[in-house]
């Protein structure tokens, strides 16, 4: 089935740092916003990177990522999809990334799993002029990493946001 992308990016002009997902899973798309499946870990472990409590409704989230200069979105605008599975996606294309960079002055840009990754350095790497560095999906799909394993892997994101001085990209991890 052909979807298109049906919420904007989380972004104001405070942000540098871009985080993107591949596409919305059913459940995101249901609810409205980012990540919406409940066993997806990115809202617990954004809020853990941060030492706050992991925000629940939709201002919260949206709120939690701005206070740390986190601009969200995806990578895929529309594409052919069943169900929710990466592994199902055809036929992407992708978003027009100028909506983040015509607001903000983007540092650094992570992708969240191996499929935004791929596709971010396929499509929209030139057009913004930043490598991204490739963390582990915070999916459920993703059983093999455990939480406290992805908190130290995503912890380049909080170094980021804080503004830490660091390479880009010093590692990039399996999706």
């Amino acid at each position: 089935m052909n979807v298109a992308h049906p919420f904007p990016p989380v972004v104001d002009a405070a942000c540098r740092v871009l985080v993107l997902g591949s596409f919305p899973s059913v459940k995101s798309r249901e609810e409205g916003f980012f990540y919406g499946h409940p066993r997806n870990r990115f809202w617990p472990l954004t809020a853990a990177l941060f030492g706050e409590v992991a925000p629940q409704s939709i201002p919260e989230k949206r709120a939690l990522l701005l206070r740390h200069h986190i601009a969200l979105w995806d990578v895929i605008a529309q594409c052919d999809v069943t169900g929710s599975a990466d592994s199902s996606i055809r036929d992407a294309v992708p978003v027009d990334i100028a909506q983040i960079t015509r607001v903000c002055r983007l540092a650094r840009i992570f992708c969240n799993g191996a499929l935004s990754g791929r596709l971010y350095g396929q499509y929209l790497q030139d057009a913004v002029g930043l490598p991204a560095q490739t963390l582990p999906s915070t999916s459920p799909a993703n059983a093999a990493w455990s939480f406290d394993r992805l908190l130290l892997a995503w912890q380049p994101l909080r170094e980021a946001a804080e503004g830490a001085p660091g390479p880009c990209c010093p590692r990039t991890f399996p999706g």
